[in-house]
């Protein structure tokens, strides 16, 4: 079996090439069963493991592992940490071990670039990263890898960690850190939320005509990243019904206050990419796309990286 390093999966995952990678699994479709969430108490807080399988009908097998833990931020540690096991599918043995956390935060933001790229307008160029985390440069180069971004802000909680960000990034765009939320909502056309909140950040009455809003952070029921505003005024979408109807707080908090129905979500991906549902009505709309993670996702690029590797050995 294959031991397959971050910096491997991260050389394998080309943006174009994984966006389109994920697109062609969702329109085909492959088995994912409801992943397993498991609330962990731990001495310095609560964390989470969570185990993602998936299968194609005749093909590749696979199942992640990711353990989240919020507070590894006080320690300088990434929240998130996980492994990727692919098998083949014809008699179920190993291929490889993938790093799984470079694996997700790639298909995370690849996902959200997907979606994007179907419901953002195609002139879209300023782009509001909420968070600071590491998906937050995901989000950056992967959204840019579908819409012509040319300005990019950046909030977080830690001024100095949009400031590192934003440098990062102020070789190919009009890059710069914010700490007015408000004013930046209302100029960006693309805004991403990567955050593990617990309290609405982005308020719905901020968001201005023909935004497109990606929300990534909050996947659990006690998390939200917005307010029942942005989901009341927006045209909403989601990765998956099964993902949103289990554990996507901000649908769900804003289905307890009153102001939102599960059954006026617009569609999930996959039939929005089969083109069985509409997406965004008019350049006008805003829209609101809300991913919890789904292990076709994961399965989807682990199996590019594979393929990737073999093409190249």
């Amino acid at each position: 079996m294959r031991i397959i390093t971050a910096d491997q999966v991260a050389a394998s995952l080309p943006w174009t090439a994984l966006v389109e990678r994920l697109a062609t699994t969702f329109r085909e479709g492959v088995e994912s069963p409801p992943r397993h969430h498991h609330a962990m108490q731990r001495p310095d807080g609560e964390a989470t493991m969570l185990l993602m399988p998936a299968w194609e009908h005749a093909g590749y097998i696979g199942v992640k592992m990711v353990n989240v833990f919020p507070q590894n931020a006080d320690h300088g540690l990434p929240a998130i940490s996980g492994v990727y096991l692919l098998s083949e599918g014809a008699h179920g043995r190993p291929l490889a071990c993938l790093d799984g956390s470079e694996l997700t935060r790639r298909r995370t933001a690849a996902a959200s670039a997907l979606a994007a790229r179907e419901l953002a307008r195609e002139d879209a160029a300023t782009l509001l990263v909420v968070g600071t985390g590491k998906l937050a440069p995901m989000v950056i180069e992967a959204h840019a890898a579908v819409r012509p971004i040319r300005r990019v802000r950046i909030w977080g909680r830690h001024a100095e960690k949009a400031e590192r960000l934003a440098a990062d990034y102020a070789d190919r765009f009009d890059s710069a850190a914010v700490t007015d939320l408000e004013a930046a909502t209302r100029d960006a056309d693309l805004i991403s939320c990567v955050t593990l909140s617990s309290e609405p950040l982005i308020l719905g009455d901020w968001l201005a005509p023909g935004t497109h809003l990606d929300l990534v952070g909050a996947f659990r029921p006690t998390m939200r990243e917005t307010d029942a505003e942005c989901l009341r005024r927006g045209e909403v979408f989601v990765d998956t019904y099964a993902g949103a109807q289990g554990e996507a707080g901000d649908i769900l908090q804003a289905i307890d206050e009153g102001a939102f129905a599960f059954d006026e979500i617009r569609a999930e991906l996959a039939e929005l990419l089969r083109g069985e549902r509409p997406g965004r009505s008019s350049a006008e709309a805003i829209t609101v796309f809300k991913s919890v993670g789904a292990s076709l996702e994961d399965l989807a690029a682990a199996i590019e990286v594979w393929e990737q590797l073999a093409a190249r050995s």
